[in-house]
C-alpha cells in the first residue's frame, strides 16, 4: 500500500541528480549541507541550490577508516567515506561544504574534509540562552552570509532573505502537517514510508514541487483515514523515535520496530519533527530571524539542553505515544549520556515507558535488537 502512495518519492533522489547536473550547467551553485544548524535560507538567497550531504550509509565506512578511528560514530565515518572515495554525486556536484562545530568529532572531520572542497565552518556557542550566546551565532550566520557572497560572487539581500524564509517556512509547514497526519490512531502511514518520504525530499532542487507533492501525499493519507485504509489497527503500539539522525540506509531500527509489530509514529530527530515545529519570524530583521530560529534548535551538543526534553514530552502526548525509543549511534557521547538524564525527565512527568538502543549502521545486530524490542514492545502492549 505504502509502495503505490509514496512512489513519487522513491525515485526523487536518484532523479535530483541529473536535476542537479543542469542546474550546474546553467550557472547555479551547489551548496552541500551536514547538519540542521546550517540555515539553508542564506543559501537559497544566495541564487544557490541546498543539498544534504549527511552520510547514513554502512558502505563507505571502510574507506573512511583509513583514516578515522574505527569507534568513531559511524554517521561521521560515512560522511567522510562519501568523499573520500569519491562516490557521492552530491558531495562531488557541491560548489562548498557548509558544516558546523556540533560535535569533536564532526569538527575534526571537517578539518580533513576540507582538503577536498571549499569549506565554510559555522561555530556554535554552546549553550542556547542569553544574549550572548544569541550575539555570537547571529555573527555566525552573517560570516557565512559573506562567504556565500564572496564565493558565488553575488549579494544576499534582505528582500532575498525574505523570499526564502517564506519559502522555506511554507516547506516546514507542509511537512509539518505531513507528520501530523500520525497524530490519527490507527496512523494511516508506517513509520518507515514517512522516513523515506521525509529523507528523499531533501534531494528535490525545487522546494515549490516538494510543498505541493507533500500536500497532495497528506491529502490522500487523510482519505484513506476516513475509509478506514490503514496498514495498522488500535492496539498497535505507538513509538516515538528520538535520538540521533537517521535516513535511508541508517533505518534497521526503525524497521525493526515495524517488523515486530510496532509503529513509529513520530521522529523527533534531526530528520523529522525537530526540523519543522518552528519557523522563522517573517516580521523581524530577516538575518536575526534566521540565527535565533536555528539557535533553538534542540541538539545534544547544547549544554543545557532541556528543550528538548519538553519537545520529546510535548510529542509524546500529541502522538499519543505508548513507548519512546532514544537512538543512540555508537561513538556518540552526547546523546548517549544525554539519554540517562531524559530518561529520567520522562519518567518523572508521567513514567513513559522508556527503551535506549546504542548501535551503528551495519546488519550484525539486527537479531539482538529484535529480541529486545519484541519484549519492550510486548511490555507496552
Amino acid at each position: 500500500m505504502d509502495k503505490d502512495l509514496l512512489g513519487e518519492f522513491e525515485d526523487m533522489r536518484t532523479n535530483s541528480i541529473s536535476s542537479l547536473s543542469k542546474a550546474k550547467e546553467n550557472g547555479k551553485k551547489v551548496a552541500g549541507m551536514y547538519c540542521l544548524y546550517s540555515p539553508t535560507e542564506i543559501v537559497l538567497a544566495a541564487g544557490a541550490i541546498p543539498i544534504p550531504l549527511c552520510g547514513t550509509s554502512q558502505v563507505p565506512i571502510s574507506v573512511a577508516e583509513k583514516v578515522l578511528p574505527r569507534n568513531l560514530c559511524p554517521l561521521i565515518k560515512s560522511s567522510y567515506g562519501f568523499a573520500a572515495s569519491g562516490t557521492c554525486p552530491y558531495f562531488n556536484l557541491s560548489d562548498i561544504l557548509i558544516a558546523e562545530t556540533t560535535c569533536d568529532g564532526k569538527k575534526k572531520m571537517y578539518e580533513l574534509l576540507a582538503q577536498f572542497k571549499p569549506l565554510h565552518l559555522l561555530q556554535l556557542p554552546q549553550r542556547q540562552e542569553g544574549e550572548e550566546a544569541l550575539r555570537y551565532w547571529y555573527g555566525e550566520v552573517n560570516k557565512m552570509k559573506e562567504r556565500l557572497e564572496i564565493e558565488f560572487g553575488v549579494t544576499i539581500t534582505d528582500q532575498a532573505l525574505r523570499e526564502a524564509i517564506q519559502l522555506t517556512n511554507e516547506e516546514k509547514r507542509s511537512l509539518k502537517a505531513l507528520q501530523d497526519v500520525s497524530k490519527l490512531k490507527p496512523s494511516p502511514i508506517s513509520g518507515m514510508g514517512l522516513l523515506m518520504v521525509l529523507y528523499n525530499r531533501g534531494f528535490c532542487t525545487d522546494k515549490k514541487e516538494v510543498v505541493q507533492i507533500v500536500d497532495r501525499l497528506t491529502s490522500e493519507l487523510l482519505e484513506m483515514y476516513k475509509q478506514g485504509v490503514t496498514p495498522f489497527n488500535q492496539k498497535t503500539p505507538r513509538i516515538l523515535l528520538t535520538g540521533v539522525p537517521v535516513g535511508v540506509g541508517s533505518h534497521k531500527v526503525i524497521q525493526v520496530i515495524e517488523e515486530c509489530g510496532g509503529n513509529v509514529v513520530c521522529f523527533e530527530s534531526c530528520g523529522g519533527y525537530k526540523a519543522v515545529y518552528d519557523q522563522v519570524d517573517e516580521h523581524k530583521e530577516p538575518l536575526l530571524a534566521i540565527a535565533e530560529k536555528y539557535l533553538r534548535t534542540p541538539c545534544s551538543c547544547m549544554s543545557p539542553n532541556s528543550s528538548r526534553f519538553e519537545l520529546v514530552e510535548e510529542l509524546a502526548d500529541e502522538f499519543k505515544v505508548d513507548g519512546i525509543v532514544d537512538l543512540t549511534w555508537q561513538g556518540c557521547h552526547t546523546y548517549n549520556i544525554e539519554s540517562y538524564s531524559l530518561k529520567q525527565y520522562l519518567q518523572e512527568k508521567k513514567r513513559r515507558p522508556f527503551l535506549q538502543i546504542e548501535t551503528d549502521y551495519s546488519e550484525s545486530d539486527v537479531e539482538q535488537l529484535k529480541v529486545r524490542i519484541e519484549a519492550f514492545l510486548e511490555m507496552i502492549s
